[in-house]
This record gives C-alpha cells, structure tokens and sequence, in this order.
C-alpha cells in the first residue's frame, strides 16, 4: 500500500526572467509542467560595449508571462498554487528609488563592459577581491556598473543624498516591485555577482563596497535562496514568494539534487559549464567560484566557467552576415559542414578561462556564410571544452555531462561535446532547465524528481577532424592573446 503525499495536489509557478523574455510555468509535485507563458523582451544597445533593458518592460513582460501561464492552466486550478519562485540573470543591476520604487537607472545587462577601463585602477588588489568574492576583476558583475550610476546618473546621486536609494542585482528590484509590502531583501546566488559579496561570511563586504565607493546603506538585506520573500499576487490571490535564485544556478537543479560526478552546462546568451565543490568554496586560477544555494546556513558552492558569447554570439554572426535567423538551418548545417573555419569568439568579451574583456573576435581561415556560422557554434563547443580542461586540474574528472538550455536542441552540438570531452552527454527532454530547477526547489527538494519524458544520450566516437581543430583554434587562441593591442 503506497501513501499519497500531502503535497501531491499542490502547483508551483517558476518565474525565469531571461535576457531575451520572461517565462512562466506552473509545475505540479511530479515536476510535469502543465501550463507556461512567455514574453518576449527587447535588449538595448545604445553604444558599443553597453547592453541595456527598461526596467518597466522587463516587469510588464513578466506580469505578461504569469498571466499568460494562469490562462494555460484554466479552471480552478490556479487556486492550487502553493508557493512560487523566481529565477534571473544574474550580473544584471538596477539602481531605484526604495519610497516610490521608481527605476532610475536601465537594467544594465551582466553583458555590459562600459566601465571595463575604470576597473583596472583596482589591479593590485584582483587576487584579495577573486579570493574574497570568486570572481574576477571584470565589468561583467556588478559593482562597476552601480558604481557607474552613481558617476553618471543625476537622479542616482540625488536618490543618494536623500537616503532614498535602493541599489543592486536586477533581481532585488523584481522582488521590491513585485511582492505586497516591497520587501528590500536579495538571495545569495544573485549577491554574489556583484564583485561585492563575501563567499565565506556569505553576505556584502564592506571593505569592498568602500573600495568601489558604495553606499552600504542602499543594498538590500542578504537572506537565503530559500526563504519567505514576501507574496505576490496570482490570479487574485497572494502566493507566497520562496525561492530566489540565479538563472544558471537553478537550472543545475533540473533533474533534482546536484550530481558531483557530473558537469552542467546550460546555453542561453551565454553558456556556462559548473561542477559541485560541496559546502566549502573551491578556488580555481582561471574559474570562477560560486554559490548556487543557500537554505537557512546550508551552502553548496560550485566551480565555473563562462562563455559570454554563446546565443549572443549567434546573435552578432547574423547581423555581421546579414542573415536572417540562422538557428532553424544550424542542424543541417552542422551536419554538412567538413572544414569550416576557426572563430576566436570575444563576443560580448572573452570570459574562462581566458579572460580578456576586450578580446577581438575574428575568423581564421575563409568559407561560405554558413560556414561561418558553424564556426561560431564550434567556438562555443571550445571555450567549453576549455574550461572543462582548466576543471580538470582541480577537481576528479567529470563521468558525464548534462546540457540545457537553447543551443542544446542542437543535436551536432550535443554530439561534437560528447566526442571533444569524451564524456557521454545528457540532454533532458525539457530543454529550458531554469524554471524546472526552480519548482524542484519549491517543492522542497523532493527525493523522487522524475522525467515526465527521457530524454536523448549522446555517446562520444571518434572525431579526429574536430580534434585537430580544437588544437589549432587553442594555438590560434593563445597567439591573439600574445600579440600587442
């Protein structure tokens, strides 16, 4: 005889505001996702180096996504809702006015470097702040941009000087404007792209916000990834806000609890590769350190290597070709293509292992549109190899790989990672892993998780050709990085 869980007939909402749209899906206990809505969302870039989004559409588009998610569900379904969660880009930053809640600054994307050159007066102390924080000294997190706010932005210094502002991750704006009561409250995975964030006293350094010239005083308040935010309103109801969290550090939660023999990598804008180090912050010389959850004391730290230039990169290939979009083509393409070229991908700047942010991209070698852009999904597949390399020299080698997010419908780009790494390579049926790691996450980290559908394995064969080109794209690599700008 089986006994029902009490939870079995709850629903939860996961909210994954992403850089392209905002999404909604309602799970039920069992991980099905029954009802989703999406919003499409416009990304500025008003001057080369800087991205930007409204802060007003970015919050239209996600009331626009949970609506259109309530619709889906019917009925009286939606009074089933039991908690919801919320999953962003992390590095993103907005500075608002905490009395009226107003944006006075855009949404200044994690894509962002107009004040890479503004950082580098703070070289001496790159090693104390990749010590302290995990990350390195680039514009991609957010210190340099709160900073730049309060250097060119009027209404930011004003806000200042009258005690009323509020500055931070994007995601403590969504929660003050969202929630009843405007609660001025930021989860850890979140906090922690800042370059402002303790990794051992998991909360705000003060020495590194007075070496920035930040006001301490306008952060909001460091809590728990699981934690009771406050409620939003769904449906003509108040749900409870209990889950905050980052994008990539949700989407590792997909199938359930985190495996240490595996590797996660999730494609979206950017692409991101990250391996479990446990309860304790594991350093790397080229990688990234971060928190991925915290529950009340509890935090699981992860290693990381980013690729900026992933759909971004996509994204910049169609326009520099002319192209119209390019994805729907990309699988026959990938599957044609003998000897396309090389591409040193610096799009949106060259991230791990490397980091150079202000690498210029170019092609080795010649070839037809379409070769081109094969060439740039391959240096995708390399700066994730590459990374995953650099892991290697600190951690015992992964068993497998699992891959989400957009670029993994891309069956040549599954079987070109699972021959570069000679891993077999995962790819779940749900793709967009960020919403369904954050209903794992609401549903209190069940036991039992299951797949509504299998998805595919991709087991590694030989590739000499690929091989050899990953050889010759790491030494074309490390001779652009030698040669004076």
């Amino acid at each position: 005889m089986t006994t029902e869980s009490p939870h079995t007939g709850n629903l939860y909402l996961a909210i994954d505001q992403g850089g392209h749209a905002s999404r909604s899906i309602v799970y039920d206990f069992e991980g099905r996702p029954l009802a989703q809505g999406h919003a499409e969302l416009e990304t500025l870039r008003p001057r080369k180096g800087w991205v930007e989004q409204d802060p007003e559409a970015l919050l239209a588009s996600i009331h626009q996504s949970v609506d259109r998610a309530l619709a889906g569900l019917g009925g009286e379904a939606p009074a089933r809702i039991r908690a919801a969660g919320l999953a962003t880009q992390r590095s993103s930053i907005v500075c608002w006015d905490r009395e009226t809640g107003a944006a006075l600054s855009p949404v200044i994307s994690w894509q962002d470097r107009r004040a890479h050159q503004w950082l580098r007066q703070f070289a001496d102390q790159a090693e104390h702040i990749h010590r302290t924080t995990g990350l390195f000294l680039s514009a991609h997190y957010g210190a340099s941009k709160l900073r730049w706010c309060l250097d060119h932005l009027p209404a930011v210094r004003q806000a200042r000087d009258r005690g009323r502002l509020a500055m931070g991750p994007m995601a403590a704006f969504i929660v003050y404007r969202l929630l009843a009561g405007h609660p001025l409250l930021v989860d850890p995975a979140n906090a922690s792209r800042t370059l402002l964030w303790n990794l051992k006293q998991l909360d705000w350094d003060p020495a590194l916000m007075d070496l920035f010239g930040l006001p301490q005083q306008a952060f909001p308040r460091c809590v728990p990834s699981i934690h009771e935010y406050g409620h939003l309103s769904v449906g003509g109801q108040e749900v409870p806000l209990r889950v905050v969290n980052g994008d990539q550090s949700a989407a590792m939660y997909a199938l359930g609890a985190i495996q240490p023999d595996t590797a996660y990598i999730n494609t979206g804008t950017g692409a991101f590769v990250s391996r479990s180090s446990g309860h304790y912050p594991h350093y790397g010389r080229r990688l990234l350190t971060g928190i991925v959850l915290q529950q009340d004391s509890r935090p699981t730290f992860v290693l990381e290597g980013t690729v900026n230039g992933a759909g971004s990169a996509l994204d910049w290939i169609e326009k520099e070709l002319g192209l119209g979009r390019v994805f729907d083509d990309l699988s026959a393409w990938l599957e044609r293509a003998e000897a396309p070229p090389l591409f040193l991908n610096g799009v949106s700047g060259l991230g791990a292992p490397f980091w150079v942010p202000d690498f210029p991209s170019r092609f080795v070698g010649d070839g037809q549109p379409w070769e081109k852009v094969v060439a740039v999904v391959e240096s995708i597949l390399f700066l994730l190899q590459a990374n995953m390399e650099e892991m290697k020299k600190l951690a015992s080698p992964p068993q497998q790989i699992q891959i989400s997010g957009g670029l993994a419908a891309l069956d040549g780009l599954c079987q070109r990672l699972a021959d570069l790494s000679g891993l077999p390579v995962y790819r779940p049926q749900e793709r967009e892993a960020t919403a369904r790691g954050t209903a794992y996450l609401l549903a209190g980290l069940p036991a039992h998780w299951p797949e509504t559908e299998l998805g595919l394995w991709f087991k590694p064969r030989p590739h000499p050709a690929l091989e050899t080109r990953y050889r010759h794209w790491k030494e074309a690599m490390l001779a652009a990085m030698r040669k004076p700008k």
